[in-house]
This record gives C-alpha cells, structure tokens and sequence, in this order.
C-alpha cells in the first residue's frame, strides 16, 4: 500500500521534512517513488504539489494525519495557509474584568435592539393609522367661517 508520509530531515532539535509516496513497509528514510515537497515545522514554510499530491490520493496513496493536514491547509500555489492563532493569558482579576466587560456590551446591544423595535412598530402604527384627522377639521373650519 502506498503512503504519503513525511521524511526528517535536518539537524538534531532542528527538524524539516520532506512530503513523500512511499510504500508503506519501507523505513521512513528510504527511496521514495516520489517526493512532492518540503515543510518545516518551525518556521511553517512549505511547498508542495498539491495536484501530484490530489492524483496520488486518487490513485489510492493514503496520506497519514499530518499530511492530510497539511494538503487541506495548502494554497493553490504550494504554500501552507497558516494563521497563528493569539492566546493572550489574563490573571483572574483581568478575566472577571473582561466577562463583565463583554456583559455590559451585550446587554447594551440587546437593549438597542429593543429600543429599535419599539421605533419601529410606532412607525408602523402611525402608518396603518386612518387619515380621518384632516377630513374632520375640513368641516370644523367651515362652520367658523359662516
């Protein structure tokens, strides 16, 4: 069974690797049938074909986690699509501020809604009103006159 699977390569603590088919028995440093690109973990560079890569898994390769991964995640052009993600770690003291914050917020946009709605059904009841009103003071204004 062919495997699409990465080779290390690199330096000791300072790892690369290589995006390869493989058959599944070979060692993970063995010939590959072919390789397909480079990623390095550290610096999340990468370059790959993803349309060798697609016909493989047609074919039957099957990648293993990290390749998957890494082929789902790639640009059209060969490069890894990656957003680091921001995890900022607050005290105690800075979360309870934080959630109270966000409540406040919250509450603040619900009573907005509210208030906005309320507009606008008075709207809309002023525009289902009868217009009744002028054709009474017509008649009104007429008596005053003779």
């Amino acid at each position: 069974m062919l495997k699409i699977r990465l080779k290390r390569l690199g330096a000791k603590k300072n790892p690369t690797y290589r995006i390869i088919v493989i058959n599944s028995t070979t060692k993970r440093e063995g010939k590959p049938i072919q390789e397909l690109g480079h990623y390095n973990p550290k610096t999340k560079v990468m370059q790959l074909d993803k349309a060798s890569a697609e016909s493989w898994i047609k074919k039957g390769a099957q990648p293993t986690e990290t390749v998957a991964y890494l082929i789902k995640n790639c640009n059209a052009d060969g490069t890894l699509n990656y957003k680091k993600k921001e995890t900022v770690k607050l005290s105690k003291k800075a979360q309870a501020k934080a959630a109270a914050e966000a409540e406040a917020k919250a509450q603040a946009e619900a009573e907005a809604k509210a208030a906005k709605e309320a507009e606008e059904a008075a709207a809309k009841e002023a525009a289902e009103a009868p217009v009744e009103a002028p054709a009474e003071e017509a008649p009104a204004a007429e008596t005053t006159e003779a």
